[in-house]
């Protein structure tokens, strides 16, 4: 493991790069940040490179195989009713130790946040049985995307509008490092015991789903919270670097738990894996929990203060609106520092044999998600409704699901859930709060809302490369026709 630990620590310093030098240059430019400050901001890059590496390994070495021989032991014994209570309460529990989740909901302040997460969590629960479901029985993506987004868009008209950014962000940051390789290798487990034809479309568009439930959960429960909280508190990271390090050693621990009891339950009474897998599953477990704790405290302790300041002074400039082109630039760049990008490429090369490179479709995330948080930085400018967004957005999205290849429909809507991470909950979304606080515009309304872009313009873009492959394809095949009519005519 080694070797692959030193093949992460590479990745992740290549990753986290961009952001760390995008910083420095505003701190020597226009924006100098205080010692403490950048003290802060330097120890936190280096706990966020050696905490993506671990986590990375851990995910590669021990979420996915657990969720894989899960999903295969669930498909291949063929009960309905173990599939149903298995995926509800994975997809429940997966859900609570979500850390951009928590991170999320502390920032909330006109829901509560603990009646927050767990409405998200049982959301992801129910929607992870509708997309297992979906496979065994091989119901259409494109048909349930479509249902139920119409659902969401007609519950959102008979809410207040402060609720609904909030509402499309709980879906987006649900689906994040501890998640994303949990219900992909759950899919791919699926999938891959039915033997069909379409095992490879099948194994991708769970996260896509499981990201539809949190938004209509927290949609219905705005219905009984309607009067809320008003004005809005930022949670200031004032704890030092050891009680963030102790904080998070016990959060991730209860949040592991109750996934490794699951896991070691299944293995005692079913899985029944060979002595040195099942040790080098429990080596990753721990690599994972290790990584999870570096990863929290470094963007908690050295990201989303600076994120906020950042946010506060570019904004309090004459030239306020220079946030748009630093918002599509912070976008590009912190894609690539998120985790879960990393499992779903990987997972989309693997499954498409090398024919989806992971360098394609990497720069059709960062583009969307340059795109969609300059788009977040026009609402805190210009104080727009998020509906003149999302809904476009959406009908555009759902538009291409009838021309797009139905494994790239299902590998977008899977990216619009794995882009929206801990670097968009813990650096750009406290860098929109201190911009649209510093505008004096309502954060509620035109802060919130961000992490939904990012999670909506991947949906576009990667469907796009998808039409663009197709014809690709087409061009190739046609041209290999041609040559081989042309040979039979010379051969006669």
């Amino acid at each position: 493991m080694f070797k692959e630990l030193l093949l992460k620590i590479k990745e992740s310093c290549i990753s986290i790069l961009p952001v760390f030098l995008l910083v420095i240059v505003f701190h020597f430019t226009i924006i100098p940040l205080s010692k403490e400050m950048m003290i802060s901001f330097i120890v936190g890059t280096l706990f966020l490179m050696i905490g993506m590496s671990l986590f990375a390994l851990g995910a590669d070495n021990a979420m996915m195989p657990m969720g894989n021989k899960i999903g295969s032991f669930l498909s291949r014994h063929k009960k309905l009713s173990l599939m149903i209570i298995t995926c509800f309460l994975m997809g429940t529990f997966i859900t609570l130790a979500e850390p951009d989740l928590r991170v999320l909901a502390d920032q909330a302040s006109h829901l509560p946040s603990l009646t927050l997460i767990i409405t998200v969590s049982i959301g992801v629960g129910i929607f992870l049985v509708l997309a297992a479901l979906r496979v065994v029985f091989k119901i259409s993506l494109s048909k349930i995307l479509i249902v139920f987004y119409f659902v969401i868009f007609l519950v959102a008209f008979f809410i207040p509008e402060k609720f609904v950014p909030l509402s499309f962000d709980s879906g987006g940051v649900t689906t994040g490092p501890i998640t994303v390789p949990f219900i992909m290798a759950l899919g791919i487990g699926i999938a891959s015991v039915n033997g069909s034809e379409n095992s490879k479309n099948d194994s991708f568009g769970l996260i896509g789903i499981c990201s539809i439930g949190p938004i209509l959960a927290v949609l219905i429960l705005s219905l009984f919270f309607q009067k809320g909280n008003s004005e809005y508190e930022f949670m200031e990271s004032s704890l030092n670097i050891w009680q963030y390090i102790t904080m998070y050693c016990e959060e991730i621990f209860i949040a592991l738990c109750p996934i490794i009891i699951f896991f070691a339950l299944f293995q005692i009474f079913f899985l029944k894996i060979p002595k040195k897998a099942l040790l080098k599953i429990i080596i990753s477990i721990v690599y994972t929990f290790v990584g999870l704790v570096m990863f929290l405290v470094g963007v908690n302790y050295g990201f989303m203060n600076v994120g906020k300041y950042l946010g506060e002074q570019i904004a309090s400039k004459d030239y306020y609106w220079i946030l748009i082109p630093i918002g599509m630039i912070m976008g590009l760049l912190t894609i690539l520092a998120e985790p879960a990008v990393y499992v779903l490429n990987k997972q989309v090369e693997e499954i498409s044999s090398g024919l989806i490179t992971r360098k394609s479709l990497t720069i059709s995330l960062a583009i969307g998600v340059s795109i969609a948080v300059s788009l977040a930085m026009v609402r805190v400018v210009f104080n727009i409704s998020i509906f003149y967004i999302l809904i476009p957005g959406y009908l555009i999205a759902l538009l291409l699901t009838f021309f797009t290849p139905k494994l790239f429909t299902a590998i977008a809507f899977d990216s619009g859930g794995v882009a929206s991470g801990p670097m968009a909950a813990t650096f750009i979304l406290p860098f929109a709060i201190g911009a649209c606080s510093a505008l004096g515009n309502d954060v509620i309304l035109n802060a919130f809302g961000l992490v939904s872009f990012i999670a909506l313009t991947p949906l576009i873009s990667i469907q796009i490369l998808g039409i663009l492959y197709n014809h690709k394809i087409s061009k190739v095949s046609k041209y290999e026709e041609v040559e081989v009519e042309e040979y039979v005519e010379l051969e006669v």
